[in-house]
């Protein structure tokens, strides 16, 4: 094989490597979300190379449920708001989905999450325990 053929083979290898590797990004999911039953407004925004999700507003308070991140395994994090908390950190596109973690300040707990955008809009939110993910779908807030 020839040096300039050597050369396109090449460059025509990487073409399609960068078309599949572009073919297969994960939807962007930056933007404000409802979280189920729009108990809440979630902002997905950059954080440095990763996204991450904090709790914007408590949009449906509970009776007699607090304010504040009690069940937060740190300590010193327990007198925080609800409200400025983040609740999705590190995500990283991951092909046709965005992983990453996901925390829940009712039981303190962080898991592994995906993040996916569905063809209606809504985003598919899900914690995952082994090799088991369910979770919500969350609805842009408009």
């Amino acid at each position: 094989m020839t040096t300039s053929r050597t050369f396109r083979a090449a460059l025509g290898v990487a073409i399609l490597t960068g078309t599949a590797a572009s073919a297969s990004a994960a939807t962007p999911v930056t933007g404000n979300w409802l979280t189920d039953e729009g108990k809440a407004l979630v902002r997905i925004e950059p954080c440095g190379k990763a996204i991450c999700g904090r709790i914007v507003k408590v949009l449906k308070q509970e009776p007699g449920k607090p304010t504040t991140d009690i069940a937060n395994p740190d300590p010193s994090k327990r007198g925080n708001p609800i409200e400025g908390t983040f609740i999705l950190t590190g995500f990283m596109d991951a092909g046709s989905i965005w992983k990453g973690r996901i925390y829940n300040p009712d039981s303190g707990k962080s898991y592994n999450a995906r993040l996916a955008k569905n063809p209606d809009g809504t985003l598919k939110v899900e914690g995952c325990v082994a090799f088991l993910c369910r979770g919500p779908t969350w609805q842009p807030a408009r």
